[in-house]
């Protein structure tokens, strides 16, 4: 009995640590293809910015 019970004291940190592992991976990697989407949209924009501005500015 006592080692069934360590056994599942076990599964359970080791599932814990595991679990938080994954989870973490997980949200850095979302947070680095955010940052990265966010990147190019914030160029784009800026660079639209610039050539209005140009044709506004041109007679």
């Amino acid at each position: 009995m006592v080692r069934s019970v360590a056994w599942g004291y076990v599964r359970i940190m080791a599932g814990t640590i595991v679990g938080g592992g994954l989870g973490f991976y997980v949200m850095h990697r979302l947070e680095i293809s955010y940052k990265n989407s966010t990147g190019r949209n914030r160029k784009q924009i800026n660079l639209n910015k610039k050539k209005n501005h140009y044709e506004l500015v041109s007679p």
